[in-house]
């Protein structure tokens, strides 16, 4: 049975966030974890078994820590465009390293299907929390353009967190954002 050191457990996830993020989905191992996080060899292996083990772990502390963000963020009063705005930009810059992770993750979980398995929990949960954030903001997206919304978010993460760093601004994201937003309401036409 792995140790219950919920500190270290979360601590060894976080390092194996950063080395995917450095290094990619074929530099995580055990002992890169144990290393960077300057803990003796073995360590990770008592905590997670095996690599995917490590990889499991990675993802589902991604998702929770996203999912405590994007609480965060809802409790500001903001527009939608206000809220995806800073979203993006947050995510392309002070948390770049976290989505080049989740990049690498969703990439790996082509071939794995535990980590896929944890991967399409965080997507179903992404819907649900979703819908339910545009609830609490009183926003007038239909249910159906929802996934959609997703979708485009996602592929302009991806834009921006893959972009070098540095060259990413509010203006560019906000654009962007702007073409989401109006696009799933229906309304074409951009805004000021």
């Amino acid at each position: 049975m792995p140790p219950t050191n919920p500190a270290r457990r979360q601590a060894l996830a976080d390092t194996a966030i950063e080395l995917l993020a450095s290094s990619g989905v074929h530099g995580l191992t055990h002992r890169a974890v144990e290393k960077a996080a300057n803990l003796p060899p073995g360590t990770a292996s008592n905590y997670f078994r095996s690599r995917e083990a490590l990889l499991v772990a990675a993802a589902e502390r991604v998702a929770e820590l996203h999912h405590t963000d994007t609480d965060l963020a809802i409790e500001q009063p903001a527009t939608l465009v206000d809220l995806l705005t800073e979203s993006l930009l947050t995510a392309a810059t002070t948390l770049r390293n976290r989505y080049l992770a989740v990049f690498e993750l969703q990439l790996e979980a082509a071939r794995r299907p535990a980590l896929a398995s944890a991967l399409a929990g965080l997507q179903d949960t992404a819907l649900h929390v979703t819908a339910g954030h545009h609830d609490k903001l009183g926003l007038t997206i239909p249910r159906e353009n929802i996934p959609a919304m997703i979708t485009l978010y996602g592929g302009a993460l991806f834009t921006l967190v893959s972009a070098p760093p540095g060259s990413v601004s509010r203006d560019v994201v906000q654009n962007m954002v702007q073409v989401i937003v109006h696009g799933c309401t229906g309304d074409i036409q951009r805004r000021p």
